[in-house]
């Protein structure tokens, strides 16, 4: 399965959360609502997640192992730090 288109959509509020990522795979299936998080030990990534009536948060959708987990995760922070490069120059000029 390869990713084969990443959107992201930064937020401009102060906090944690950084952006809203979509990504989409194989042209055919898309998943919406990933989270880049700025946490204690740099940026990750959580799954879109619902909560339930007792107030814990499920995931969605989300990656079966770990290795894959890994390639989402640095594929989209690669993305959003070219992001917010490119942001950051046209703010200079």
């Amino acid at each position: 399965m390869d990713i084969t288109d990443i959107r992201i959509r930064k937020v401009e509020a102060d906090g944690k959360l950084k952006a809203y990522v979509t990504v989409t795979f194989d042209d055919c299936f898309v998943v919406h609502n990933v989270k880049i998080i700025e946490g204690k030990n740099g940026k990750f990534i959580a799954m879109p997640s619902r909560k339930t009536k007792s107030g814990e948060h499920k995931d969605v959708a989300h990656p079966i192992n770990s290795e894959f987990r890994q390639l989402l995760q640095s594929k989209i922070l690669e993305e959003y730090e070219k992001k917010k490069e490119g942001t950051e120059e046209k703010q200079e000029q």
